[in-house]
C-alpha cells in the first residue's frame, strides 16, 4: 500500500469528497490516517435492558421486535423495540424514513446511544437516533459498536461514521512490513512500536489496548506517532541551526571604547548581573563570524529593552545600522519615546517609521534609512518587507517574539540581509513553545529584577466596588504616589468614540478625585503631545493617568504604586501582566486592581484569578498556554508557530524534551541522517509543512 497515493483512491471518498478534503489539507492517504481520533468509547460489553436506567450510555445488542414510520409535524419518525430477551427498549430515528429498509423487523442489530426517560410515557425508557450496526450471523465484532470505537471530529465532508468506516478500512490496508523511518536503535532507545502497527492500531485498538490510555493520548500508537512528528520537527530545527552557524555574515562587530563610552552615558543605573551576563552573550554573537540567532527572554521589568538598546550601540559604533520591531505600531511609539529618552546624551538619529508617517515626511524618511543617515529605525515588522530599505543592517531586534516567528526571521535573509538577529520578548515563552517556534534559536534569560523592586499586591474587584478602588487611589496619591487608570481598545487605531469614552472617563476620574492632577493619554494624539504627557507623569506634574494607549513597555515610573485595569476581563493574561509590570518599580508597595464588570466567562475568570494568584510571568504563560492553547497564544501560524497533527505542545511537553534530545544527538554537526529517515524526510516534505526548508 502507498500512504503517498492521491486520497481520492481510498475505499469510501472518490473525486468529489477528495476535492472537499484538500481545502481540509488532506491530499493522500497518509494525510488523512494522521486525523486522529480526538477521543475513545468503550462499546464492546452489552448492557441488558432491564437493567438500564436514564443517563446510562451504553450498547445494546438484540432483534426488532416492531417497526414502524409515521409522520409529526413536517416530520418523519421511524420507531422501533429492540428485544434483547431481558425487556424491550424504545428507539426512535427522525427524518431517516430510508431506515424502513435498512433496520426491518427481525434483524438483529448492535445500538450504542444515551437512555432518556420518554417524554410521551415517563414509565419507559428510550433511544434518540443511537448508532447502529447491523449484527451478522453469530458476529458481534462492528466498526461502530462491540469494540473500542474511536469518535473523530468532522473532516471536510465527512462527518463521524463514515469517516470512522473509511479510517477502519484504510487502517487494515496498513501492511505489517510498512517502511519505518526511525531505525530500530532509535525506535529501542524511544521504547515505541513500529509505524504501521502505530497507524493500525490508533484507528482499530484492540482488546489489549486501555481506554484510558487512549483517551489520554498514551497508548502505544499514540506515542509513537506523537513522537515522531515532534523529532521530524527537530530534526529541522536542527538542521537550520547546523545551517546558520556555518554561514558567515558580512562583518563581525568590535566592542569599540566608544561603544563603552556612550553604555555609560545611556545606564541610568548599574546592570543587574543577569543583564551582564546576557549582554556578554550577545556581544560574543555579535563579534562571532557567524550570524546571531538569539531569543532573550526574562520577565516584566527585568530590563531587556535596555539590554537590546546597548547591544545596538556595539552595532552602531562599526558603522551599521539597526531596526528595532514591535508587534503594533503603539508599542513601537512608545519604544520610540523611550529611545529619545534613554538616547538624549547620545547623538544617534532615531527614526520611527509608522503608518502615520506619509506623503514627504515619508519619502523623506526613507531615503534617510536607505542613505544610513538614520542609525535607528523603529517600527513593526513592516520594516523588513517591501518599501524599506537599508544601506547597512546589521542588528534587527524584534520586540515580543510570540508575533515574530521562524518565517519572519526568513524574511529577513530573503531580502538579502545577512544581519544579526535578536529576538526578545517580555511574555516568557513556556519552556515547550521555546523548543518548537524558537528551537532554531539560543536562548538568554534575564531571570533578575532590578534591586529594590517589591512585590505587587493584585486585587480582583468587581465594578460595584469601585468606591473602594477610588479610595485607594486617593490614598497613594495624598502619600505623593502616582497611579494609572488603563482603559482597553476596541482596536489598536482607537476610533473616535474610543477616544470620546476616554476623555469622559477622564473627566469621571478627576470628578471623583477632586484636587488630583488627572491626566490622559490615547492613540489620537501627535508623538510630541504623547511625549509630553509621559514626560508630565514622569515628572511627577500628572498624579493620575488616563491612558487608553497600552503603556506595556517603555514607562519607568517609580514613583507610581497604582495600577487600575478598567474592564480588567477584556484584556488577556500576557498584555495583564504587563500593565501589572508598570508599577512596583521602586520601594514603595504597589497594587494592582483588576475591575471587572458583568458576569464573569469561565475562561475570563480563569484569567483573572492567575493573576491574582501569581506574579511569576513564567507560571503566568504556563496557565496561558493551558487556557487559550499553543494556536491562539501565538496567534495565527504566520507568526511562525507550526501545526501539528498528532502532537500537542501541552498535552505532549515531556514528549517535546525526549525528541528534541534525539534530533539533536542524530544531527550531530551535520552528518548525513540514516538513510531510511532522510528518504522519508524528502518523501514526506516534512520541513517543507512546518517552514523550515531552508537548511543553511
Amino acid at each position: 500500500m502507498d500512504l503517498q497515493a492521491p486520497v481520492q483512491y481510498v475505499k469510501g471518498v472518490g473525486p468529489l469528497r477528495a476535492e472537499a478534503l484538500a481545502q481540509a489539507g488532506v491530499r493522500t492517504a497518509e494525510d488523512l490516517l494522521l486525523h486522529l481520533p480526538m477521543r475513545y468509547e468503550d462499546r464492546r460489553s452489552f448492557a441488558r435492558v432491564a437493567d438500564l436506567r436514564p443517563g446510562m450510555r451504553v450498547s445494546v445488542s438484540g432483534e426488532i421486535a416492531v417497526a414502524g414510520l409515521r409522520r409529526a409535524r413536517r416530520m418523519t419518525i421511524y420507531e422501533l423495540r429492540l428485544d434483547d430477551g431481558s425487556g424491550r427498549l424504545k428507539v426512535v430515528f427522525f427524518n431517516q424514513p430510508y431506515l424502513r429498509e435498512t433496520l426491518p423487523r427481525g434483524k438483529k442489530v448492535v445500538l450504542f446511544g444515551l437512555v432518556e426517560r420518554d417524554a410521551m410515557a415517563s414509565r419507559l425508557l428510550v433511544m434518540r437516533s443511537p448508532q447502529y450496526e447491523i449484527v451478522e450471523g453469530d458476529e458481534h465484532g462492528g466498526i461502530h459498536t462491540g469494540r473500542l470505537v474511536p469518535v473523530y471530529e468532522k473532516l471536510g465532508p465527512l462527518t463521524v461514521k463514515p469517516l470512522r468506516r473509511i479510517l477502519a478500512h484504510l487502517a487494515e490496508q496498513v501492511p505489517a512490513d510498512l517502511p519505518d523511518p526511525l531505525p530500530d536503535d532509535l525506535r529501542e532507545r524511544l521504547v515505541v512500536i513500529g509505524r504501521g502497527e502505530a497507524l493500525r492500531r490508533v484507528h482499530r485498538p484492540g482488546d489489549g489496548d486501555r481506554l484510558e490510555l487512549l483517551n489520554a493520548f498514551r497508548s502505544p500508537a499514540h506515542v509513537r506517532l506523537i513522537l515522531e512528528e515532534l523529532l521530524l520537527f527537530q530534526i529541522g530545527l536542527a538542521r537550520r541551526r547546523v545551517g546558520m552557524r556555518a554561514e558567515r555574515k558580512r562583518a563581525a562587530f568590535e566592542v569599540r571604547d566608544a561603544a563603552r563610552q556612550a553604555v555609560k552615558r545611556i545606564l541610568p543605573f548599574a546592570l543587574t548581573g543577569a543583564q551582564k551576563r546576557v549582554l556578554r552573550e550577545i556581544a560574543d554573537d555579535l563579534r562571532s563570524p557567524h550570524p546571531m540567532n538569539r531569543l532573550v527572554q526574562g520577565d516584566v521589568g527585568s530590563g531587556k529593552t535596555l539590554v537590546a538598546l546597548l547591544a545596538m550601540v556595539v552595532v552602531l559604533e562599526n558603522g551599521y545600522q539597526t531596526a528595532f520591531m514591535a508587534p503594533t505600531e503603539i508599542l513601537a511609539e512608545q519604544h520610540y519615546l523611550t529611545f529619545r529618552r534613554l538616547l538624549e546624551r547620545c547623538s544617534y538619529r532615531v527614526e520611527l517609521l509608522t503608518s502615520a508617517v506619509k506623503g514627504r515626511e515619508r519619502t523623506e524618511m526613507l531615503a534617510r534609512i536607505a542613505s544610513g543617515e538614520a542609525q535607528i529605525v523603529i517600527g513593526t515588522h513592516a520594516l523588513i518587507q517591501e518599501g524599506v530599505g537599508f544601506r547597512r543592517l546589521g542588528l534587527a531586534v524584534a520586540d515580543e517574539q510570540h508575533r515574530f516567528g521562524v518565517l519572519q526571521r526568513e524574511d529577513l535573509r530573503k531580502k538579502g540581509y545577512d544581519a544579526d538577529v535578536l529576538v526578545m520578548t517580555a511574555t516568557p515563552i513556556p519552556r515547550t513553545l521555546a523548543l518548537t517556534a524558537y528551537g532554531d534559536l539560543d536562548v538568554s534569560i534575564v531571570d533578575e529584577k532590578p534591586p529594590g523592586r517589591t512585590p505587587i499586591r493584585t486585587l480582583l474587584r468587581p465594578a460595584s466596588e469601585r468606591r473602594e478602588v477610588l479610595d485607594l487611589v486617593n490614598r497613594a496619591v495624598a502619600e505623593g504616589r502616582q497611579a494609572y487608570v488603563v482603559y482597553p481598545l476596541v482596536e489598536e487605531s482607537e476610533k473616535l468614540e474610543d477616544v470620546r469614552a476616554a476623555t469622559e472617563a477622564s473627566a469621571e476620574w478627576a470628578a471623583a478625585l477632586p484636587g488630583v492632577r488627572v491626566g490622559l493619554l490615547h492613540g489620537r494624539m501627535k508623538s510630541a503631545e504623547k511625549e509630553a504627557t509621559m514626560g508630565a507623569f514622569s515628572g511627577g506634574e500628572i498624579q493620575v493617568l488616563v491612558s487608553t494607549t497600552v503603556v506595556e513597555v517603555g514607562v519607568d515610573v517609580p514613583n507610581a504604586t497604582v495600577m487600575v485595569i478598567e474592564h480588567a476581563e477584556r484584556f488577556g493574561l500576557a498584555q495583564l501582566h504587563q500593565l501589572r509590570g508598570r508599577v512596583g518599580r521602586g520601594a514603595a508597595s504597589s497594587s494592582c486592581v483588576l475591575l471587572a464588570y458583568g458576569r464573569l466567562s469561565e475562561v475570563a475568570r480563569s484569567r483573572l484569578d492567575v493573576m491574582v494568584s501569581t506574579e511569576d510571568g513564567f507560571a503566568i504563560a504556563e496557565r496561558d498556554l493551558e487556557i487559550r492553547g499553543p494556536g491562539d497564544f501565538f496567534g495565527t501560524r504566520q507568526w511562525g508557530m507550526p501545526t501539528f497533527r498528532a502532537a500537542h505542545l501541552i498535552r505532549d511537553r515531556d514528549l517535546v524534551e525526549r525528541a528534541r534530545i534525539e534530533a539533536f544527538r542524530l544531527v550531530g554537526d551535520g552528518g548525513p541522517l540514516p538513510p531510511a529517515l532522510a528518504g522519508f524526510l524528502e518523501k514526506g516534505g516534512w520541513e517543507r509543512r512546518f517552514g523550515l526548508a531552508r537548511v543553511g
